[in-house]
């Protein structure tokens, strides 16, 4: 209404954000920061058949919620360490995308029930904002994985933070929270099976740098009163 024209930069953080989903899911699901602590701590003693293990992708199913650029993406580097099948779900199927992976759309409700990781990579809209709750995580197997890589606002965190403490479910991963930064005396950083990150999914330095000059390329152009090489379009 006031003319104020704006630019974006889609597509930049696509592969930065799926590598990091997926370092993420490895991280929480092989319990990856509580072994180092034991290195640290003096916990590494002699071998013992059931410590420190784990969940495995190999033969699992994996559900993604928001099949859209970076969930696809996601898709794609979990395919090579065996998945055995994709579920996903979202506004409405999205049979050409899901294709490459085999990937079957189905409800929020089976989705839960049937993976054995859960990785979240929809938008944050009125119809996503705290759908991933106590009924969603009543539905997940207790040997199952989360993963949030979207926006904070999707997951109920009093919620989650009642799965993971009563092992409904087996561990979490989020690299985004509500609010952020997250206090430090929050609930969620008390759980050894919830890895937490500072929101860092686009921080690779060629991101970072590819996302700067298209921002400053959209300003440039935007003060010319040229078209500006990505602008939403309002």
């Amino acid at each position: 209404r006031r003319g104020i024209r704006v630019g974006y930069t889609p597509d930049v953080l696509t592969d930065a954000t799926a590598e990091l989903s997926v370092a993420l899911l490895l991280s929480a699901c092989r319990r990856l920061p509580e072994a180092a602590e034991q290195v640290r701590s003096g916990g590494w003693t002699t071998w013992k058949p059931l410590w420190m293990c784990g969940y495995g992708l190999s033969d699992s199913t994996v559900g993604i919620i928001g099949l859209g650029r970076i969930g696809q993406a996601v898709a794609r580097r979990l395919k090579p360490f065996g998945v055995r099948k994709f579920l996903y779900t979202g506004s409405g199927p999205k049979p050409e995308s899901a294709a490459e992976f085999g990937a079957e759309f189905v409800p929020l409700a089976r989705l839960a029930e049937e993976s054995d990781f859960v990785v979240v990579t929809c938008a944050l809209t009125p119809a996503t904002q705290g759908m991933c709750n106590k009924d969603f995580f009543g539905r997940m197997k207790k040997t199952s994985v989360f993963v949030n890589t979207s926006r904070g606002a999707v997951v109920n965190q009093e919620d989650l933070y009642e799965a993971l403490a009563h092992g409904q479910i087996a561990a979490a991963g989020l690299d985004v929270t509500t609010p952020e930064p997250l206090p430090t005396d929050h609930p969620l950083l008390s759980l050894k099976n919830c890895v937490i990150l500072p929101h860092i999914g686009s921080a690779t330095y060629a991101t970072r740098s590819t996302m700067a000059v298209l921002a400053a390329k959209n300003l440039l152009a935007g003060l010319r009163g040229e078209p500006m090489p990505n602008e939403l379009k309002l």
